[in-house]
């Protein structure tokens, strides 16, 4: 039952973090460590990949009908060739092109990532002051004017690029792609929409990757049910982050996370060192 609970908890915390912009990946391994939390399959990349399938329902359940209507699009141009003045084929092309970088760069560093940034704590403390840094710097360049539909394909590769760069541990996926967009001159939310879309297919290749693991028993014993509650659990926290963050930017600045940001670093760097 506590493993169950402990598995609930991280569901959350991922379904939460994944969305808003303090690094889903950061608080996945620094939580459960200043807990005391010791499972060996809750502490394990293959877990924390699964969580992000949670997450990639609460993405598939939100904008079902934009990524619907992307996906037919894209057919549309493999088929035909040709991307014209329909907007939602360039935007499918668009979004395309803003996952190679990330795809690229996560299947290089993937084995080093997985093992490195586990046992370097205050690295990934210090990662998240970096990513608060660049939040900032983001909100002090950000003009707040273009709209989503005005990105070009070099916006979208920029944007890729900084994507990939989440795959450290307390940069954040989402809080790099919507700096990149606010230094792009995109507003807030669409900043935000962007992020969260070209974010969809690069969630689902790290799960579909991570659950050969499972299937082929390299993860190790682990039981079904307190995956299960870890993924139902991001997912439902997941949908509120999505809600929640595109309702906040229509008002406020990001600078509340980047606040966060580094009072967490702070916070858990103390708690290291004095241990």
């Amino acid at each position: 039952m506590e493993t169950l609970l402990q598995a609930i908890v991280i569901g959350v915390v991922q379904g939460l973090t994944e969305f808003l912009p303090i690094s889903s990946s950061a608080h996945l391994i620094l939580l459960p460590r200043l807990l005391g939390w010791d499972d060996a399959f809750l502490l394990s990349p293959v877990f924390m990949v699964m969580l992000h399938l949670g997450t990639l329902l609460a993405l598939l359940i939100y904008f079902w009908r934009e990524l619907w209507r992307y996906a037919w699009a894209g057919l549309a141009v493999l088929r035909t060739r040709r991307i014209g003045d329909d907007p939602d084929r360039r935007l499918a092309v668009l979004l395309a092109a803003s996952v190679i970088p990330g795809a690229l760069v996560g299947l290089a560093l993937e084995e080093f990532i997985d093992s490195f940034f586990r046992e370097q704590l205050l690295v990934v403390c210090g990662l998240l002051v970096v990513g608060a840094l660049l939040l900032f710097g983001a909100e002090r360049v950000a003009r707040h004017t273009r709209r989503m539909d005005e990105l070009r394909l070099r916006d979208a590769l920029v944007i890729g690029l900084a994507q990939a760069l989440a795959l450290f541990p307390g940069i954040s996926r989402s809080g790099i792609t919507i700096a990149a967009g606010l230094a792009l001159g995109l507003q807030r939310p669409a900043a935000a929409r962007f992020a969260f879309l070209m974010g969809t297919p690069i969630i689902a290749g790290a799960g579909l990757w991570k659950m050969r693991e499972l299937l082929d028993g390299s993860a190790g014993a682990f039981d079904v049910t307190v995956l299960a509650a870890g993924m139902l659990a991001a997912a439902v926290a997941g949908l509120l982050a999505i809600w929640g963050l595109l309702a906040f930017l229509r008002r406020f600045s990001t600078d509340v996370f980047g606040l966060y940001r580094i009072g967490f670093a702070i916070l858990a760097a103390g708690l290291l060192l004095s241990r």
